[in-house]
């Protein structure tokens, strides 16, 4: 499975309480096709949003189905699941989506695992008055209230678009972490920092130092603050603002699963290789 990791297996301190962000894209089925066999997870809880295609999946727990354009599935693994998911192309042979992964804390490492499932027709959509349009898949944005609930982190997760030439600010909490994710168009964030080291605005837009402009593919992170600005480039711009409040825990990661010890880590793995990774 040919991807784009935005962010993941690095510093997890600044993107806390999120791990890792995957954005799969292709029109080449060859690419894809192989998609994600049959593998674990503890530890942590994965949202998968898809674009173009189809992505099946199936698990431990005798659940299968698939997720289409416009839906998301949120997979709780806690005390562990082994699952797989495999895309489909669209009828143009095109695949695109996003997998983002969210750490549970200490106390619901071992919870049971779980599955919300979320059809398009089921995500709220909001449009502004000057074209603005978010669809908000979790949280509360705009008086809307999306429709994955009981998740650890509390996140906020939205799919942004803004029209060309417009510039739009956005409400995020101080408490949170916050980053957008760049995936068609681009424009110039304020108040943000690296990866692509975007200038913090001090005086205004009139800066003698702008900020730089965030293109397709691109991920900004964001200081602490209480809202975003965007200036949306000639295309418009779209992207994902996600943002939660930090668990500030230690983090234990190797591959699919994410502990808060090495003795833990170890143990998950152990009872891999000797069966008892499921919990009744």
């Amino acid at each position: 499975m040919h991807l784009r990791r935005a962010f993941g297996f690095g510093n997890t301190h600044e993107f806390d309480p999120f791990l890792l962000l995957d954005d799969f894209r292709n029109d080449v089925p060859e690419d894809y096709l192989a998609g994600f066999p049959w593998h674990p997870h503890r530890g942590i809880e994965t949202v998968t949003y898809v674009l173009a295609g189809t992505v099946e999946h199936g698990d431990s727990m005798g659940n299968h189905g698939a997720i289409a354009a416009g839906d998301v599935q949120w997979m709780t693994a806690g005390s562990g699941i082994i699952h797989q998911e495999m895309p489909k192309g669209d009828t143009t042979g095109r695949m695109h989506g996003f997998q983002l992964w969210a750490n549970l804390p200490s106390a619901l490492k071992m919870t049971a695992p779980r599955y919300q499932e979320v059809k398009t027709g089921d995500i709220p959509e909001v449009t502004d008055d000057d074209g603005t349009h978010v669809r908000i898949v979790c949280g509360s944005f705009w008086g809307k209230k999306g429709p994955v609930d009981g998740i650890a982190a509390d996140p906020i997760y939205i799919d942004v678009s803004v029209p060309p030439g417009k510039r739009k600010t956005l409400p995020v909490e101080t408490t949170r972490h916050a980053f957008a994710y760049v995936f068609a168009g681009d424009g110039k964030f304020c108040n943000a920092s690296g990866p692509l080291a975007v200038p913090t605005e001090s005086v205004g837009w009139a800066d003698t130092n702008p900020p730089a402009d965030a293109a397709n593919r691109s991920l900004v992170v964001f200081d602490r603050g209480d809202e975003v600005a965007v200036q949306a480039g000639e295309d418009g711009i779209r992207f994902l603002l996600v943002s939660g409040k930090p668990l500030e825990e230690p983090v234990a990661w190797y591959g699919p699963i994410v502990m808060n010890t090495q003795e833990q880590l170890q143990k998950a793995f152990q009872e891999l290789q000797q069966g008892t990774f499921l919990k009744k």
